[in-house]
């Protein structure tokens, strides 16, 4: 694309996004940048962190509440572990959280937010597109934010393919960081590098979709080689996705007076610091004793039924077994109450134990 080119093409998104970009809790528009609002960094980075691998839906709650009970990062870097992570609860992808509360006091003991993208990645749980995400949005660095929908626009525009391997799928991806780079490049002197990047995240998200993209309204209708080619929707040309694996367990819900057993899962690992009920490993075949692990062994367990949850790379399916004791009962853990414990797990937690405690009939095994 020739320099002349790719300056209408910005002019052409900066337009567009003036007219149609989409109103977020934690987003400054280009008006209110025009009259001298400056993007909080602290609510960038805030956004970035809950925004990976959650939907703007099911994030801007869990944003909304943050913003109210810590409306700073030094607020935010002095609560409480244990605050922190039961808030975070049902965002999923825990080990974000602990680096979340990591960053925040160490962001709270430098004073404010680096201003660049080189020691933003100096901080705890900070990669290369947070990094660059909150120096482009929060300080108008010209670097380019390569998300799932920028991605795809640009190599949209570009009719960037591969050859459907995970090799040729890197490689694709470096061509399209270059050219969103190259876009950041070209800006003009007054040009925002925020505002182009919230533009084409938000064409990504509204008009270049993965599937039916709504060509007759794009703003690079006409700079589109994938559409000129008329295969939008071949591009990008992604690594085929392996299988998910299975993994099995059980978890044990615990239940006295209105009460429920919860313990702390060790603060490394998967759900590492998050509140759960006590459970066995999780392995790929399933246990030859299901009551392994199980919070005192001569309790009278019942099998309640089966949840099932998603992680990142394996799915698990967890046995629940529930089981009712007096205040005599010894065993390790925390008390809550059923509203709170609820409010305190992770999803595949609150699965189990809403499972447990759901009403259902409990049935004696054989």
């Amino acid at each position: 694309m020739s320099a002349h080119s790719l300056r209408k093409m910005l002019t052409a998104v900066d337009r567009w996004y003036r007219r149609q970009g989409r109103e977020l809790p934690w987003r400054v528009g280009p008006k209110q940048r025009d009259e001298g609002t400056r993007p909080d960094p602290y609510l960038v980075w805030l956004s970035e962190v809950m925004l990976q691998q959650t939907t703007i839906p099911h994030a801007t709650p869990y944003f909304d509440a943050f913003r109210k009970r810590w409306p700073t990062v030094q607020t935010l870097a002095a609560a409480t572990w244990e605050d922190v992570s039961a808030a975070w609860a049902g965002l999923g992808y825990y080990s974000r959280a602990r680096n979340l509360h990591a960053c925040a006091k160490a962001v709270a003991g430098q004073g404010a937010f680096p201003q660049d993208a080189a020691a933003l990645r100096l901080l705890p749980g900070i990669g290369p597109y947070t990094s660059a995400a909150i120096a482009s949005i929060a300080f108008d660095e010209r670097i380019a934010p390569v998300d799932g929908n920028i991605e795809r626009v640009v190599s949209r525009l570009h009719a960037i393919g591969s050859d459907g391997t995970e090799a040729g799928w890197r490689a694709a991806k470096q061509v399209i960081a270059t050219h969103a780079q190259d876009m950041a490049d070209a800006l003009p002197k007054d040009g925002r590098a925020g505002d182009l990047a919230q533009a084409l995240m938000d064409l990504g998200a509204t008009v270049c979709t993965p599937r039916n993209p709504n060509c007759s309204i794009c703003p690079v209708w006409d700079f589109c080689e994938a559409r000129q080619q008329g295969e939008q929707e071949r591009y990008p040309v992604k690594a085929a996705k392996k299988a998910t694996p299975t993994r099995h367990g059980s978890a044990f819900v615990l239940v006295r007076d209105g009460e429920v057993l919860l313990v702390r899962r060790p603060a490394s690992g998967l759900l590492g610091g998050m509140m759960m009920p006590p459970t066995s490993a999780w392995t790929e075949e399933k246990a030859s004793d299901p009551l392994e692990g199980a919070p005192g062994r001569r309790i009278a367990w019942v099998q309640v039924g089966e949840v099932r949850h998603v992680f990142t790379h394996f799915a698990l399916k967890l046995d629940v077994w529930r089981a009712d004791v007096d205040a005599t009962a010894r065993v390790e853990g925390e008390w809550l109450s059923h509203e709170d414990a609820l409010a305190a797990l992770p999803t595949v937690g609150r699965k189990a134990v809403a499972l447990a405690l759901g009403g259902e009939k409990p049935r004696r095994l054989n």
